[in-house]
């Protein structure tokens, strides 16, 4: 009885005391009700705005004595900034749905919407469980950069700038400068290399490089080509790719020459476009015509970019590089520092084979890296020797008539024959008698849309052909 009397008391006590913190609560709450209309009658909204943001500029000033804050300009020394241009395409990666202010739009050249950050909030990333913040920050003072394009990098003319602005713990920092950064700057460029456009390059009007898109279809695989020699030249891409720790073992710039020749039509610039894309390496086409002093080509080679191809077609068309015997009344000078070849130079002001020497493998040449160089020729023999030795142009590639296997890439791109034909024996044979070029085959192959008709008409024009070169 007692001890039911005594479980009966302590339950009451404990009722006793919750309804005791349950009365302070409200009262509490009620005070706090009371408090808060006071001062909203009694304190005017200005006063207590000012109080609100001095407390929170306090509290928040001790937050962030421990923020470093990283600006990463647009401009380094002058020059673009890689680290800026990575953190423009990798930051909109990063944009959660949470996000409520970007840029959006669609470019003549992009599949997609195309998004962009823009300096209203702070974009947040985490690496390595940290919590990293940047924000765009823009300073303009041009009437007309609201109407720029917000989805083109910016071209800085000395009164428009922007930066991206870094935030993370001080505790981070080394996480950040030796690992973070050098994150952004590796998922830019597979960025780049999964969605970049191949682009082509040309002198303009400026004297200065102008660039379009290279939407020239080529590859590897369409390419009419012996088998053989097809392989060949993607070993030794493939090759020339994996041998940067060579190329610095040995001292020597990591290039590769490649000279292509052979009659007209044989598909020199169609290999051209599928090394391109092969590699994803953009293009510069230099006419040489459009260089008028050693000067001006240096000038124009040092703007090409590293991961690119440099072409000089018909190479041979240029009088600078043809093989030569000393005219009367001119003065020799060496071509280059193995003295393998003496440069006869009228003026020291123009363009002469002399400075092209040097920038391919002299002196000059040092700039860059990751690059191709490809001449082409109808007439390899008029080309001046020093010019076509090795580590000039490495590779030599004759690109000849068409024969039976690469006839069956050309059969199989344009009429869709995969196998064999009733009558490929018959045009295997009439390729080995005449000389057709792959241009010559592959317009054949375009007159009929029915594979019969336009094998029969084929056989009809190599027939033609082959009675042709017997008169």
């Amino acid at each position: 009885m007692r001890s039911s009397m005594g479980a009966f008391s302590s339950s009451f006590t404990n009722v006793r005391s919750a309804s005791s913190w349950f009365e302070l609560y409200a009262s509490f709450s009620t005070f706090i009700m009371l408090l808060r209309s006071a001062i909203n009658d009694l304190i005017p909204q200005q006063v207590r705005s000012f109080i609100h943001s001095k407390l929170k500029s306090f509290f928040t000033s001790r937050q962030k004595s421990n923020v470093v804050s990283l600006e990463v300009t647009e401009l380094w020394d002058g020059h673009t900034n890689q680290l800026f241009q990575a953190v423009q395409e990798y930051l909109p990666a990063r944009i959660s749905h949470s996000y409520k202010s970007l840029k959006v739009g669609k470019l003549s050249k992009h599949k997609n919407i195309i998004m962009a950050v823009d300096g209203k909030q702070e974009v947040v990333d985490v690496f390595e469980n940290i919590k990293l913040k940047w924000k765009l920050v823009e300073q303009s003072s041009r009437k007309d950069s609201d109407n720029r394009d917000p989805l083109r990098p910016r071209k800085s003319t000395g009164f428009e700038r922007e930066s991206f602005c870094l935030n993370f713990d001080e505790k981070h920092r080394d996480v950040v400068m030796n690992k973070y950064l050098l994150h952004v700057l590796n998922a830019y460029q597979e960025m780049q290399a999964k969605q970049r456009t191949i682009k082509i390059h040309s002198i303009g009007g400026g004297r200065c490089w102008q660039k379009s898109d290279l939407t020239h279809p080529a590859s590897f695989k369409s390419l009419a080509l012996d088998p053989e020699q097809k392989q060949g030249i993607i070993d030794d891409l493939d090759m020339f790719l994996r041998r940067k720790e060579l190329y610095k073992k040995v001292g020597k710039p990591w290039k590769r020459g490649y000279l292509l020749y052979g009659p007209p039509g044989t598909g020199k610039s169609s290999l051209i476009a599928a090394m391109a894309d092969y590699l994803k390496f953009d293009v510069y086409d230099l006419e040489l015509t459009s260089v008028f002093s050693n000067a001006d080509l240096m000038r124009t080679l040092k703007e090409t970019s590293n991961r690119s191809i440099l072409v000089i077609e018909d190479i041979d068309c240029n009088r600078e590089v043809h093989a030569r015997s000393k005219p009367k009344g001119f003065s020799d000078t060496d071509s280059d520092s193995d003295n393998d070849h003496k440069h006869v130079q009228i003026k020291t002001n123009r363009f002469t084979l002399a400075g092209l020497l040097n920038n391919i493998d002299g002196l000059w040449s040092g700039g860059g890296e990751e690059r191709i160089l490809v001449f082409t020729t109808n007439h390899r023999d008029r080309i001046d020797p020093a010019l076509l030795r090795p580590g000039r142009m490495d590779m030599h590639i004759h690109l000849s008539f068409l024969g039976s296997k690469a006839f069956r890439t050309l059969a199989y791109n344009y009429l869709d024959v995969e196998g064999d034909h009733p009558l490929f024996q018959q045009i295997d044979d009439l390729l080995e008698k005449i000389q057709a070029t792959p241009a010559e085959v592959a317009e054949q192959l375009m007159r009929y849309e029915d594979p019969d008709v336009c094998l029969e008409a084929l056989v009809q024009f190599l027939q033609q052909k082959a009675k042709e070169s017997l008169i």
